[in-house]
């Protein structure tokens, strides 16, 4: 008998006994939970009722095996069709960040709801055990994926707003809006506890102080779900939420999305299980594990904190699911293989892509006892608990269609009132603020006119990029709600993108700040904003004798003293959502002279005093901010800020692991290198000159506003690469990102040409071929096409190359890695 067949024989008489332990590798001693050092939840005893249990028990008495697997798996919308329910029982469908009706990121309402019921239906149709879906979606602030849906601030701002009845509600109008369109189950609330502001998704994060997510983690599962009654399902037009990440992923080192929280056990409870243990008291009814790992354990293998803690003295009845492929990342595992994932505490396996794989692997490992049958009832016990508790077992859904919820003006006034209660006053010199009755107000900046970018990421698309006011047809940008509100004070206000005005205006608002990103893209190396535009413009503007208020868009705090300094009055705003009168409620006065609303907001997070982005949080050694946590001015509760230091400290030097050919120029530390059969030529980052024998030349490129780009020449057998330190682009090709370029093809290749990442080769040839000579396009390969075709993703040292085996001349620009916005290919499938 092999090795592998006695490991098999060991777990089935595991099971035979009863499935006493499971078949998860033991974590060792440094990522081993100790439940007894943990404190206590527990699940509403209302989560379920005897009669509930007897009809689960009959239910899944009539399903068969390939029934029960297929309610642990769940697959995304872009990569299942209905008609794949009639052969896998699946039990799961999510809408992901960059998924939308018919691949259409615009899609109308109305097309949402009729992709649910096409899934539904074809669930329904399925011979044997009648199991409803359960459809996921990101919600995450509102309805987030819809077109026309309310765009609530993100968590950062909901977060310096403390208000938990705020929470509640907000969770209530989301919840209404995402049953509107048919989905069942938010993946939310996130309880996050950002550590280091770094992260790109500290946004997510109320606070870096688990006090707030505490406070809030209660009130927002309650507006999502309603209080759980015994032997009723959730009312009309509330949903399912699910606490997220579970657990720690705000405390991983350096900031880095999926990475490692190396952290004491009394440090991730002390800090990181922060809302945990009120959403379960309230009756979340699912958990998602986060991608991230302890001590270097990923929680999607860790049972001690997944089963042993989770199901121990947390006392959590629901069921946990995991993040996107996540559980393709533990050791032994694939996207379409884990066992030891499932065996470890994982009910249900998010497999947006790899779930047809996942399904026939998962089960076979049923059926040879690698995964305890045992253990299998028990996920779906938990899965099809939570779908009677939903109401999915119902007909009935009063609310799905009822498109005038959508957006609705209550929900408007609500996301309003939530952008100026969330909004910090950081500096207030000279009593700038409000702005007076009758004044003339120029608004500049070219974010005071752009909804997208008050939004930030997770809008519409996963990163948030592309978004027009267009796109939000029932929002208010930040300009629109200030001119109306300088108007009804007997003022005048102009819109001026650069600041330029032909009357002197009595004062200038300038808004500007991140442009929207979601994690990976959003992972920084400083907290330094490093635009100079806005300064400039600020600066400009002084010297003009201009008064002047920075609006500061934002997705976490960043080094801004230079730009307070320009400024008279400073305004943390956020990323504020779609509601941007919210801003004017506080900012403008009102036909008195009076206060329409005072400041509330105070910071979440503390504000940095320099540059260098190392963690800065309330209670640590050396606690040094530029502005504290807690701190907020009022017009009620004045204060000057003095100049302040605008040395930006030692900061780290920005890294480039995502972009390589910007402006013209190699990013360092990436450099140019040429190759053919006399060798290498390596170029600086101006990357001009030619390979050793000529087969490669690249220089500058002909054409108006072309010194952003290199013309490559081809003219025999050879390769342009870019070179340098390897980095780990493990991440970036789990979250599907992609190798971004824009080309012009100048002469069609007459022989083959490939796009390579290290080892990895994908065909060009007939895609440029196809190209219009002289036309820009753009390109954006997927990074796990790549890697299937030969990258180590795990440590890239050439991570963009050409190269040509004949003549080929094309001209290049903006080489970079981009988000999957539904736009990437993979040449060769």
């Amino acid at each position: 008998m092999t090795k592998s067949r006695l490991i098999v024989s060991a777990v089935a008489l595991a099971a035979a006994l009863g499935f006493a332990a499971s078949a998860a590798a033991t974590p060792p001693p440094h990522a081993h939970a100790s439940p007894s050092v943990w404190p206590r939840a527990a699940s509403p005893a209302a989560m379920t009722d005897a009669a509930g249990e007897r009809f689960v028990d009959a239910l899944m008495a009539r399903m068969t095996l390939e029934e029960k697997v297929g309610q642990v798996i769940q697959a995304d919308i872009s990569a299942i069709q209905p008609r794949d329910l009639a052969e896998y029982p699946l039990g799961s469908i999510l809408a992901g960040g960059n998924s939308a009706p018919g691949g259409d990121e615009r899609a109308a309402p109305q097309k949402w709801v009729e992709l649910a019921r096409a899934f539904r239906a074809a669930a329904a149709a399925r011979p044997g055990a009648k199991v409803p879906l359960i459809f996921g979606i990101d919600a995450v602030h509102g309805h987030n994926n819809v077109v026309g849906a309310t765009i609530f601030p993100h968590n950062i701002g909901l977060g310096a707003a403390r208000d938990p009845d705020l929470i509640r509600r907000i969770g209530e109008a989301t919840a209404l809006e995402v049953a509107v369109t048919g989905a069942d189950w938010t993946f939310g609330p996130t309880l996050a506890v950002p550590q280091d502001d770094r992260w790109g998704r500290t946004y997510e994060g109320y606070g870096e102080d688990p006090e707030i997510a505490r406070s809030y983690a209660g009130p927002m599962t309650l507006g999502l779900q309603g209080e759980l009654t015994a032997g009723a399902p959730l009312a009309a037009g509330h949903i399912a939420g699910s606490a997220k990440h579970f657990l720690a992923d705000g405390g991983t080192a350096g900031g880095k999305d999926q990475g490692d929280a190396r952290v004491a056990e009394r440090e991730l409870i002390d800090i990181h299980l922060g809302g945990y243990p009120a959403a379960i008291d309230a009756g979340v009814l699912s958990v998602m594990a986060s991608f991230s790992s302890w001590n270097g354990v990923k929680h999607s293998g860790n049972r001690t904190v997944l089963t042993d803690v989770l199901r121990g003295p947390l006392g959590f009845k629901g069921f946990v699911v995991s993040d996107w492929n996540a559980h393709g990342q533990l050791p032994g595992c694939s996207n379409e293989s884990c066992p030891a994932a499932f065996n470890a505490g994982i009910d249900m396996f998010m497999a947006p892509d790899s779930w047809k794989g996942l399904y026939r692997n998962t089960l076979a490992q049923v059926r040879s006892g690698e995964i305890p049958m045992a253990r299998l009832d028990e996920a779906v016990r938990r899965i099809l608990t939570v779908k009677v508790k939903a109401g999915l077992f119902r007909a009935e859904r009063p609310v799905e269609g009822r498109f005038e919820h959508l957006g609705s003006p209550e929900h408007r006034a609500l996301a309003r009132e939530a952008v100026r209660k969330s909004l910090v006053l950081l500096k207030n010199n000279g009593s700038v603020l409000p702005i007076r009755p009758g004044a003339r107000v120029l608004v500049a900046g070219a974010a005071a006119d752009d909804i997208g970018q008050a939004s930030g990421g997770w809008t519409l698309t996963w990163q948030g990029v592309g978004n027009t006011n267009a796109d939000f047809p029932n929002g208010q940008s930040i300009w629109s709600g200030l001119a109306a509100a300088v108007k009804d004070a007997g003022g005048t206000a102009v819109l001026s993108a650069d600041g330029t005005f032909v009357e002197r205006p009595d004062v200038a608002i300038v808004v500007f700040g991140e442009t929207p990103y979601a994690e990976f893209q959003g992972d920084v190396e400083t907290l330094d904003f490093a635009p100079e535009g806005p300064l400039t413009l600020l600066r400009k503007l002084k010297a003009q004798g201009v008064p002047t208020v920075s609006v500061f868009l934002s997705g976490r705090p960043l080094w801004t003293n230079p730009e307070i300094n320009a400024s008279d009055a400073f305004v943390a705003a956020w990323l504020p959502g779609s509601e941007g009168a919210g801003v004017a409620d506080v900012l403008v006065a009102g036909p008195d002279g009076r206060p329409r609303h005072d400041f509330q907001g105070v910071l979440g997070y503390s504000w940095p005093k320099d540059a260098g982005g190392a963690p800065l949080n309330r209670g640590q050694p050396g606690y040094d901010p530029q502005f504290a946590y807690g701190y907020g001015l009022t017009y009620a509760r004045g204060g000057a800020v003095p100049q302040l230091s605008e040395a930006p400290g030692a900061a780290a030097q920005a890294g480039a692991a995502d972009r390589y050919f910007v402006d013209g120029r190699v990013v360092a530390p990436w450099s140019l290198l040429l190759r053919d059969a006399g060798g290498d030529s390596r170029l600086g980052q101006e990357a001009q000159g030619r390979s050793p024998r000529g087969a490669v030349r690249v220089g500058a490129a002909d054409g108006a506003s072309q010194e952003s780009a290199r013309t490559f020449a081809f003219s025999a057998d050879g390769r342009a690469v870019v070179l340098g330190p390897a980095v780990d682009l493990s991440r970036q090709t789990n979250g599907e990102m992609a190798l971004s370029f824009r080309y012009r093809v100048d002469a069609p290749p007459t022989a083959g040409v490939d796009l390579t990442v290290g080892q990895g080769r994908v065909g060009l040839a007939e895609t440029f071929r196809k190209a219009p000579v002289g036309e820009w396009r753009t390109l954006k390969v997927r990074l796990s096409c790549l890697k299937a075709a030969g990258a180590d993703v795990g440590a890239v040292d050439e991570p963009f190359g050409l190269a040509s085996a004949g003549r080929f001349t094309v001209t290049v620009e903006d080489v970079r890695l981009a988000a999957n916005e539904g736009d990437t290919v993979c040449p060769g499938r």
